[in-house]
């Protein structure tokens, strides 16, 4: 068999999970694969008692993960709610995969989600030569996340239509889901919960109804806090992508990872590192999950069409397309800010001119 572009958060970090779950003799929660302690020390790493080294999968305040895992021992459903590129889907993939070693019971909210997506579905051709019936049922993943006490998780909860999203409050309440058409239900098993992510940028959207807010404690991703932080970030995540996609180049000098964090982080602020200089901000969010996408981007040139070292050429055309998205408005902000702040500094001279090429 081939290998997989992407495996699951628990295919991946197997070793992981396993020596976790060997040195964990704390109590329990009901159908859990790992104590609250251990699940947070999965996420945000540490050294165990036998030496055994726990990657951090979140780097940033331990105890915004301490809070996530402490909402998924209550009856109370966790919502993790930030700007685009925050880790939230990644954060609730690894919050699944340590809780039930299983992250693949997701939904996907899109405009088009229907009721049924969430509750149950049919299958048609049996339904209409049987009539109703458990054969002819189609479970979802929150149905069986609810039969086998798992993690259901719900990407982008606020692009559901509103009324749909409301199919949620029983299920959240009541810890039940009704089948009428049965005449029966479907009784969620302890260790049964819900994570859904939702973007501030789709405020407005889809808004949540105040009986579906008091449902979910809600937890805030915000930006890596320093400069540190965030490369740090770009690093593993850059690492972990040419080790899965076997690119036969260089990994990626730390200067290069500092300058597109540099960039990043000064347009999205609208003032520059040394705070001297203000600049105008583009429409995007110039999230850490865009810097990772350009430096991937950048190593992936560099590997087919370079010499298999990152260079100033090779990231060019990704930080223009991260930056702008409004061709008018945002080209003007990027121009502006490669001549007053990119031209000045004497050691970004290669960026500058590989920039300038593109325009």
């Amino acid at each position: 068999m081939s290998a997989l572009l992407r495996q699951h958060a628990e295919q991946l970090y197997a070793q992981e999970l396993e020596e976790l779950q060997k040195s964990d003799t704390g109590k329990r929660p009901q159908n859990w694969k790992l104590t609250p302690q251990a699940v947070v020390t999965y996420l945000t790493g540490g050294k165990l008692k036998n030496g055994f080294e726990v990657t951090p999968k979140y780097i940033g305040n331990k105890r915004l993960m301490e809070i996530a895992v402490a909402t998924l021992t209550t009856d109370r459903a966790l919502l993790l709610y930030g700007l685009p590129g925050t880790a939230k889907s990644w954060v609730s993939e690894h919050l699944s995969a340590a809780v039930s070693g299983d992250s693949t019971m997701i939904v996907q909210g899109t405009a088009g989600t229907s009721e049924e997506a969430i509750r149950y579905g049919w299958n048609y051709a049996r339904l209409l030569a049987e009539g109703p019936s458990q054969k002819a049922l189609v479970e979802t993943p929150v149905m069986r996340a609810m039969k086998e006490g798992k993690i259901a998780r719900i990407e982008e909860l606020t692009r559901i239509g509103a009324d749909v999203q409301d199919t949620l409050i029983t299920i959240l309440s009541e810890k039940t889901l009704p089948v009428p058409e049965l005449n029966s239900e479907v009784q969620a098993v302890k260790g049964f919960n819900v994570i859904a992510t939702a973007n501030n940028r789709d405020k407005g959207v889809n808004e949540l109804s105040s009986a579906l807010k008091r449902r979910f404690n809600t937890v805030i991703l915000p930006v890596p806090d320093s400069m540190d932080e965030e490369i740090d970030i770009v690093k593993r995540r850059v690492e972990s992508f040419e080790k899965v996609m076997e690119l036969p180049a260089e990994p990626p000098a730390l200067q290069e990872i500092r300058r597109i964090v540099t960039i990043f982080r000064e347009l999205r602020s609208g003032v520059t590192i040394d705070g001297k200089t203000k600049i105008k901000t583009p429409s995007g969010t110039l999230s850490t999950a865009e810097a990772i996408s350009v430096v991937n981007n950048g190593l992936a040139m560099a590997a087919y069409f370079g010499d298999g070292q990152l260079k100033a050429a090779d990231l060019a055309a990704g930080i223009i397309g991260s930056v702008v998205k409004d061709p008018v408005q945002d080209k003007l902000v990027w121009q502006e800010y490669l001549e007053t702040v990119v031209k000045p500094r004497e050691e970004w001279k290669d960026i500058y001119r590989a920039c300038r090429d593109l325009m």
